[in-house]
């Protein structure tokens, strides 16, 4: 049962990296950093918002309108941070 746990905590970890890496795709796009029009960004850019939107448009329907700042990343990466608190101090101390 503790092998499960590990396996979560780390989907968890890598969640939140590909949380930050779409947030930062977003920004190189927004200032014309990067070429949304590249087949490899494109590519790169589409499977991050396949991936993160799911968990992110919850999150941007509960949340007010603040013009051009989206903090639902943040949001989402603390939450997944609280989630692996409980289950590193709660949930795996008691499994056998």
């Amino acid at each position: 049962m503790r092998a499960l746990l590990d396996v979560i905590l780390v989907v968890l970890q890598l969640y939140v990296w590909l949380l930050i890496a779409a947030a930062v795709l977003s920004w190189l796009v927004a200032f014309n950093v990067v070429n949304r029009y590249n087949s490899f960004v494109r590519s790169v850019g589409e499977f991050l918002f396949r991936v993160t939107e799911p968990a992110l448009a919850p999150i941007r329907r509960v949340m007010p309108d603040l013009g051009g700042i989206d903090l639902s990343p943040m949001i989402l990466i603390l939450l997944i941070f609280f989630l692996q608190q409980v289950i590193a101090y709660y949930i795996y101390p008691n499994v056998f």
